[in-house]
Formats: structure tokens, C-alpha cells, sequence
């Protein structure tokens, strides 16, 4: 993972949810970020019917060396079945933004312009 970032991405089924779960995988310093992004509409087969549902995409940054382990916990966390946990590559990252994930990610906290 070239870059020096990893972007997870997920959906919740509310506002609530994306946001409790968001700021405990900061807070545990798992992602350094956390975008929730506007409420769109999801289409897909479940259980053999066709499924309508409003949900709450989330992007969560961190340190590629945390992927993982974000993607573990956030399964752990999350309330859906079978939840749509992907990583995203990152092909290239501005370089004081990537310290700051590094720092946010990795307990010593600073600002993106150090």
C-alpha cells in the first residue's frame, strides 16, 4: 500500500449507528478519520427478496499498517449481518497529511502542517 494511507469504506443503516461506531474507531485510535458521507439508497438481494434501504456510507482513514485491524474491529462492531467492509487503494497521499494519519493512528498526535 504505497501512499502511506489505507481507506476503509462501509455502510450503516442509520446516522446513529455510523456515528457511534465512527468515533469509538478513533477513539481506539484505529482510524484517524472518519467521513460520513450523505444518506443514499442501496438496492440488493437479501434472503431471496429485493432490498430498498437508505444507509450511511462512511470512509475511514488510517495508517496502512491499521487496515486490518480496523476491518476486523469494525466487523466486530457493526450491527449488520453482512457488512460491506472494503478497503479502497490509495495510489498517493500528500505527505504531511499521511504523517498526520500516521501520528493519529499511532497515539502521538500532531498537526497535518508538522
Amino acid at each position: 500500500m504505497s501512499g502511506g494511507v489505507a481507506i476503509v469504506y462501509t455502510l450503516f443503516g442509520s446516522a446513529e449507528s455510523a456515528e457511534r461506531i465512527a468515533r469509538q474507531l478513533v477513539e481506539e485510535r484505529l482510524a484517524a478519520c472518519a467521513n460520513m458521507l450523505a444518506p443514499c439508497t442501496s438496492i440488493y438481494a437479501w434472503e431471496g427478496a429485493l432490498q430498498r434501504e437508505a444507509e450511511i456510507p462512511v470512509l475511514l482513514k488510517t495508517a496502512p499498517e491499521k487496515r486490518d485491524a480496523l476491518m476486523a474491529r469494525l466487523a466486530e462492531l457493526h450491527d449488520y449481518e453482512v457488512p460491506a467492509i472494503l478497503a479502497l487503494p490509495v495510489d498517493a497521499a500528500h505527505a504531511p497529511f499521511a504523517r498526520w494519519i500516521a501520528g493519529q493512528t499511532s497515539g502521538a498526535a500532531h498537526c497535518p502542517s508538522d
